[in-house]
């Protein structure tokens, strides 16, 4: 299925200076749709992407505001109100009093919705208090995690930014317009909520040439059509954990070209298998999914414009497993399930798909459509959907039943395959000839030979692992060259490896240079294509901590500790209970000669963190070194 959509190039730029001029025309607006498409209006006038961002309306948000409710968290009550006309959430703000604050807006439909206020400098923050609108309840969306007025992830902080963390996927045609300089915004949309040019992609010119030529039989020459292979990006836009690489999406443009992508790595953000662990979304799991690899898109299960799945329970599945395409084994449900057809266990989403609830109420559909394994439970604790369901039984017990059922169907190469990633996640370097051949391996796609290019990293100093990963250079595939290239930088030292790297600084999708030119960042040519990408990556984010620290390193790899210091006193002030951002500040302080300052920052980190050992380790190091350097010469007299 084609998409239609506005034709317009995607930006590269010569220089940094231009490298994101505006070429994606002007929006016409949602309503200007309706006229022309009404079916499809309306399905998405009701949808959640309409919906993902409003202003307070009081037929929508009454029943939350009146009467006057309290909620108790952290020990301390918090009122939801309207007052005088205006609905208010009473809570702690940044100067940890107690206070009413105007609530303007609300992002989200069912089965949570959040609101925002506006702040000072254009910002717009995200409340904590959240309202579960099946249940009709109040809740915090942190859970129990108690978080504090001028920390990160406090409502009030930049963790809970609007500008930054939610409305570039909650609205149409957003444009943050962050100023370094006043640490304010001038934040623009086109729309509010996800509107149809959204994913259309701005459509003022063909508004009008459909006016100018009402029975006009030519087609539009103002608009093109996306292919199957663009449509997922475009989802994924939003359904995934990524970095900016650029200031707007462009619709039709490629994913890896405006994306960083998180993928499975040694962090905790997924199981072995592939399954989500963390808020990952669904893009990382369907794009690691054999549907996927088959050629399923998004738009084969959920209607474009309602959103919702097109059809329901196992019909879903069976239109491809019931014989209706060539590629896909016929299923008979019955059979594979050994459950009664009107049991949950016989739901083909139940088994391949299982649920995870995020922000405490927001039940979420795996994508990866992994196959329900008991044993790898009971090896590498990793969830199957047996004993989700059946969560009063042992694993054991699962696993016998699907050894009566499956028999040696269940010794399958993903079971395997998660055997291996999960060795590789704990440093055993006798699956390192596996994980080559997972790179080199083209069955399981393009996402699992860029996890194996990611976890070879740790054993780049071999050469079967450099030969392989400068092979993985090569591959026409973005994320694979992006994995491959950041598994090579502990061995950047090589001269080959970083003559294999330099001309991918110009490589032609974005998410390639700028891994090469950070890979490359101690010597680093700046006036390459990939260094203004790096740089312009960084001053997307300069309102983020992180952006701050990556600066810093940067700057630190280049030799330049006193320019990296202001970066860091920013992440600092920031985010002032990260270990990795004290630290860093702190042996930057000692490196320039204020060790006094360094001490006292790593002293205070200890007493705001006793569970965390980092900076003790570091305070241990600079106080080593400091008595060292200050012991007494000479003979005591």
């Amino acid at each position: 299925m084609a998409l239609l959509f506005m034709g317009i190039s995607n930006s590269t730029g010569a220089e940094f200076s231009n490298l994101e001029t505006n070429k994606l025309g002007v929006y016409a607006g949602s309503e200007s749709c309706r006229d022309c498409h009404q079916t499809d209006y309306d399905l998405w006038s009701h949808s959640h992407h309409a919906l993902a961002e409003r202003p307070v309306d009081a037929k929508l948000d009454q029943a939350a505001f009146a009467p006057t409710q309290t909620i108790l968290h952290a020990g301390q009550t918090n009122a939801i109100r309207i007052q005088n006309g205006e609905y208010q959430i009473v809570t702690l703000g940044l100067e940890s009093n107690m206070q009413p604050f105007h609530v303007e807006r609300v992002i989200g439909r069912e089965p949570l919705i959040q609101f925002i206020t506006p702040f000072p400098g254009g910002r717009y923050q995200v409340h904590e208090a959240s309202y579960d609108i099946v249940s009709n309840q109040w809740f915090y969306v942190y859970g129990d995690d108690i978080r504090n007025p001028g920390e990160y992830g406090h409502w009030t902080g930049r963790g809970m930014n609007w500008n930054s963390q939610c409305a570039e996927c909650h609205n149409t045609g957003f444009r943050k317009n962050y100023d370094a300089a006043t640490d304010s915004y001038h934040s623009t949309l086109a729309e509010m909520g996800v509107g149809c040019e959204a994913c259309h992609g701005p459509l003022k010119s063909h508004v009008e040439w459909q006016y100018a030529h009402p029975k006009s039989t030519t087609p539009d020459p103002t608009i093109s059509h996306l292919q199957p292979s663009r449509i997922v990006g475009m989802c994924g836009s939003c359904h995934s954990r990524t970095t900016d690489l650029t200031d707007h999406f462009e619709v039709g443009a490629s994913f890896y070209d405006q994306y960083w992508l998180d993928i499975l790595d040694s962090s905790e953000e997924w199981y072995p298998d592939g399954q989500i662990k963390d808020e990952d979304y669904e893009f990382v799991s369907f794009i690691s999914s054999k549907m996927y690899q088959a050629g399923v898109t998004c738009l084969d299960c959920h209607n474009p414009h309602s959103a919702k799945n097109s059809f329901t329970g196992n019909q879903l599945c069976m239109r491809c497993h019931g014989g209706g395409f060539p590629k896909a084994p016929v299923i008979n449900i019955a059979q594979h399930t050994h459950h009664e057809l009107t049991d949950h266990g016989s739901d083909c989403i139940g088994c391949h798909m299982p649920v995870t609830v995020y922000m405490q109420r927001q039940p979420r559909h795996d994508h990866g459509f992994t196959i329900p394994d008991p044993l790898l439970t009971k090896e590498l604790n990793i969830p199957n959907a047996c004993n989700r369901c059946h969560d009063k039984q042992t694993t054991d017990w699962a696993i016998n039943y699907t050894k009566q059922w499956y028999g040696t169907n269940m010794d399958r190469s993903t079971r395997n395959r998660a055997r291996w990633i999960a060795a590789a996640q704990s440093g055993d370097q006798r699956v390192e000839n596996h994980m080559i051949g997972l790179l080199e391996e083209t069955n399981q796609g393009p996402y699992w030979q860029a996890v194996a290019a990611g976890a070879l990293g740790q054993w780049s100093d071999t050469q079967a692992v450099q030969d392989a990963l400068l092979k993985g250079l090569k591959n026409k595939h973005p994320l694979i060259r992006e994995q491959s290239v950041r598994a090579l930088e502990s061995s950047i030292n090589d001269t080959n490896i970083r003559a294999a790297l330099q001309p991918l600084l110009h490589d032609p999708t974005r998410n390639v240079r700028i891994a090469v030119a950070w890979t490359l960042r101690a010597s680093l040519d700046l006036q390459t294509r990939g260094s203004f990408d790096l740089q312009h990556m960084f001053a997307l984010e300069d309102d983020q901590p992180v952006a701050q620290f990556q600066w810093a390193n940067f700057l630190l790899a280049r030799q330049q500790p006193a320019e990296a210091l202001n970066h860091l006193e920013k992440a600092t002030l920031w985010d002032p209970i990260s270990p990795p951002f004290q630290c860093a500040h702190a042996e930057v302080l000692d490196q320039l000669g204020q060790t006094d300052k360094a001490i006292t920052i790593l002293k205070q980190e200890e007493q705001a963190l006793p569970q965390s050992q980092e900076a003790s380790n570091v305070l241990a190091k600079i106080l080593e070194r400091h008595n060292r350097d200050h012991a007494p010469t000479g003979n005591a007299q």
